[in-house]
């Protein structure tokens, strides 16, 4: 049977390009899948100083980031109230880092810390009196989590500061997802009571270099990764206590607040771009309230977010943020 015009034609066509193969370009190559964005978590311990709340949050206006805050419910309680709280094997009233100076100290940080959630940042817990736990037990952490929940949901009637919030019960109740221990000190207790508290995340850890997050029986392990610093790149936990001490044996040398936010700054920076030119393992980065060195380690970190958090491919963002996009939100929002 002769073959159809159209198949003849289509025919030739192949044969052509068969013969003239060597002139023929390459297909074109199937896009390559766009990188991930870059995470930062910044985060603060303790959350005590009023200018420090309102600088953080000024840092985080200026440059798109949200902060996660651990905060420690002794500064809930002025010295009236601070028979309020028990810490596990202890007698009321007792505290490692004291307490608030006075009820309207107490009534300036409820406000920071409602304004601070209304913007987006991440509020978690830093227990309550600092105390070392690694020999508590499950029933020990249960009890301090139960301290850090009452006190947050009722500081206001506490220290009868009026008028309460609305809605301030129900975000103590279900907006504190994550913890960090004091002192990075964490226990087999621990680990037991957090998904039991109702905790998704804890950032007690310490790693080589950034690593990306586990998750272990509930809970998304976050670890402070060391960080090469200084002039012989030795590395030093990404945390401004521990350059502090690296820089100056834990003692002011306001004088050599320059060169220590300096060098701080080239740290943050060269581990950020470690990770901005390699795999994007989020970096974590830890801060404290207090101004060590004359705020060095602020001055850094100012420089830092302002910029990098302003990159169209970079993402500023809390644990609980990465913890709920990771998950798809499956988690939610449990008390803690």
């Amino acid at each position: 049977m002769p073959m159809p015009r159209l198949s003849r034609v289509v025919a030739f066509s192949l044969a052509s390009l068969a013969t003239a193969g060597a002139a023929l370009a390459d297909p074109p190559a199937p896009p390559s899948p766009a990188r991930p964005k870059q995470v930062v978590i910044i985060s603060f311990d303790s959350a005590r100083d009023i200018p420090q709340w309102k600088r953080s949050r000024a840092l985080a206006q200026r440059t798109g980031a949200h902060f996660t805050y651990f905060l420690s419910c002794v500064f809930l309680l002025s010295p009236e109230t601070r028979g309020q709280y028990t810490a596990p094997g202890k007698t009321a009233g007792k505290s490692n880092i004291g307490f608030a100076a006075s009820r309207q100290e107490v009534a300036d940080r409820l406000e920071q810390i409602g304004l601070a959630a209304h913007e987006g940042h991440d509020i978690a817990s830093h227990a309550c009196g600092h105390f070392d736990g690694k020999d508590w037990t499950k029933a020990d952490w249960l009890k301090e989590f139960g301290s850090f929940e009452h006190i947050l949901e009722n500081a206001y009637a506490i220290n009868g500061i009026a008028p309460e919030p609305k809605g301030w019960r129900d975000f103590a109740r279900h907006a504190v997802v994550g913890f960090r221990a004091p002192y990075l000190s964490t226990s087999k207790g621990l680990y037991e009571a957090l998904p039991a508290a109702g905790y998704v995340f804890d950032a007690s850890g310490v790693s080589k270099g950034p690593v990306q997050a586990p998750t272990v029986g509930g809970i998304t392990r976050f670890s402070l990764p060391q960080i090469p610093e200084g002039p012989k790149s030795r590395p030093v936990i990404a945390m401004d206590y521990n350059l502090y001490v690296r820089h100056s044996g834990g003692f002011e040398r306001p004088g050599k607040a320059g060169e220590f936010a300096d060098r701080t700054y080239q740290a943050f920076r060269a581990a950020f771009d470690a990770q901005y030119q390699g795999k994007r393992i989020p970096l974590e980065l830890g801060f404290h309230f207090t101004l060590m060195n004359d705020g060095a380690y602020w001055t850094a970190l100012e420089r830092f977010a302002g910029e990098v958090c302003v990159k169209a491919d970079v993402e500023c963002i809390s644990f609980r943020d990465y913890v709920e996009r990771r998950d798809g939100g499956k988690q939610g929002s449990v008390g803690g």
